[in-house]
């Protein structure tokens, strides 16, 4: 069966009806049948996978909110769904500027990059012995797949998506087990 067989025998419209009448299933079953369509409407539209998926979650919240006041006359309720994420993306767009960015992994290889050329410069120096003395016991702090993580990204400069395949962990895992990691690292060294 393919994904617009499953999607055309969706009810989208009683779907709404249930929410309108606060059945959370059946805002899971929207969920399902269409977070990840409405992530690339949001995505091509303000250009960031991070923050189309917050757009999303606004966007499921109003749906929640606003489900009674889908009217079946003036359009489809999937067109119904998909406008109230588009519009929240334009919203954005309006409030805050088109974002310029590259993808995920290039910005993590830019920065991993950038991390390494400056260790490569600095590591002769008795301020980056100093600081690498003080940063082992900090590491050593760390669980190991935290540490595993951090090691990876900032001495072998792989990415976070590289990282998780490694680790056969789940990104949004990798990306705040690093997050968090290096906050307990400034926090030690501090």
């Amino acid at each position: 069966m393919t994904s617009a067989s499953i999607t055309a025998e969706f009810d989208y419209a009683a779907a709404l009806r249930a929410c309108a009448l606060q059945e959370r299933d059946a805002l899971a079953a929207l969920y399902h049948h269409e977070s990840a369509r409405l992530v690339g409407v949001a995505r091509r539209i303000v250009g960031d996978t991070a923050l189309a998926e917050d757009i999303v979650h606004d966007g499921f919240v109003n749906i929640w909110r606003h489900a009674a006041t889908f009217d079946a006359t003036r359009g489809s309720a999937r067109g119904w769904i998909h406008g109230i994420v588009r519009n929240l993306a334009l919203n954005h767009i309006r409030d805050h500027g088109r974002m310029v960015s590259v993808d995920t992994d290039t910005e993590e290889k830019l920065a991993s990059e950038a991390a390494m050329q400056s260790w490569h410069h600095d590591q002769d120096s008795a301020a980056w012995q100093a600081d690498a003395a003080r940063l082992v016991p900090c590491l050593e702090t760390l669980s190991p797949e935290r540490r595993e993580c951090i090691l990876q990204a900032y001495v072998n400069g792989l990415s976070h998506a590289e990282i998780a395949a490694r680790l056969t962990t789940p990104l949004g895992t990798v990306k705040a087990w690093i997050k968090r990691s290096l906050q307990a690292l400034r926090e030690c060294m501090g």
